[in-house]
């Protein structure tokens, strides 16, 4: 099974949607960071941002310069970012579609990392059948599919614990006619070797290493954050990778039942760990984030904020999802 943290893409690959988010790629590319960076300090006011002062950002965060503006350029094709200019400053911001995007997959990230309800023993199955020559539409749905929880029992068939959802619904509702088939049902035991568990779709020993692994890398910070010993440009860039990396485990754990799992699951453990990182170094990266944009702009820059776990769980940015329609799962 390839690593679920190959997966390309975070925010799924929907063509029907006008804002493209970039791909999520090994490692942080200058695109993903300058995302990132946005939506951590400016999702919820959608600040202008001088495009200097975020060109300095991500140069701190390890792009070169070129890098960055080339990344910056991009964002605004992609339609994720809007430009503007006064005089011979440039700004940019994130575009109210790309805001509405960012709100909701940060509080969905949050969501699908909670506790889980008693679960009911039912899986939901997706069986999809699509021709050969439709091979971007199968990719894509898989990605989506992924995204929204899913996993590949077999060839053309998708899985969850869960019921079927909204946005699964619409999904499958854009398909051609016929080519797909949803189930609700309990597992029936066979008595042979033959028969394949469900949770056999997620490589659940692996999603348990890429758990410990992410609590042994953060968990040592934390009296670092606590002691206030993590400030400036470093509590920017550590707030941005405990972010990038923890929003992948709604996609390679997405709310597996705790009836069904080993015991000893490190989710919750993980998502404390990240909270307290996140959340801790909010107050030092923000004042960071304005003391750069002041270089670069006239008057204090109020409207640069971090925000916190909470914050994200209640909805930031609520007013932009609503005018747009347009949100992740």
């Amino acid at each position: 099974m390839t690593s679920p943290f190959a997966i390309e893409e975070i925010f799924p690959d929907d063509t029907d949607q006008a804002v493209r988010l970039p791909r999520r790629q090994a490692g942080n590319s200058p695109q993903g960071l300058a995302v990132t960076l946005l939506a951590d300090y400016t999702v919820r006011t959608r600040a202008r941002l001088p495009s200097a002062a975020l060109v300095a950002l991500l140069t701190e965060s390890g792009a070169s310069p070129t890098g960055a503006r080339t990344a910056i350029s991009r964002l605004v094709r992609r339609g994720v970012l809007d430009g503007s200019r006064e005089g011979r400053r440039s700004f940019h911001r994130l575009s109210r579609e790309a805001a509405a995007n960012l709100s909701a997959g940060g509080r969905w990230i949050l969501t699908a990392t909670a506790t889980t309800q008693p679960w009911d023993g039912y899986w939901t199955l997706v069986a999809f059948s699509l021709p050969q020559d439709r091979g971007t539409q199968r990719r894509s749905l898989r990605g989506q599919l992924r995204w929204l929880g899913y996993a590949p029992l077999y060839d053309g068939l998708w899985i969850s614990p869960h019921d079927l959802t909204p946005p699964v619904h619409a999904l499958l509702t854009r398909i051609t006619p016929g080519a797909v088939t949803v189930f609700r049902a309990h597992q029936a035991d066979l008595d042979t070797v033959a028969g394949r568990d469900p949770l056999d779709a997620w490589d659940v020993a692996a999603i348990g290493r890429h758990y410990g692994s992410f609590l042994d890398r953060w968990r040592p910070l934390l009296p670092r954050v606590a002691s206030g010993q993590v400030t400036g440009a470093e509590a920017v860039r550590t707030r941005t990778e405990v972010m990038d990396t923890f929003r992948r485990f709604p996609v390679l754990d997405p709310r597996l039942p705790a009836e069904i799992l080993p015991a000893g699951w490190l989710r919750q453990p993980a998502r404390e760990v990240f909270a307290a990182v996140y959340d801790g170094l909010a107050r030092p990266a923000e004042q960071h984030v304005r003391a750069v944009v002041r270089r670069f702009a006239d008057g204090v820059p109020d409207d640069v904020r971090a925000h916190t776990t909470a914050e994200l769980l209640a909805g930031i940015g609520e007013a932009d999802a609503t005018e747009t329609g347009s949100c992740p799962p």
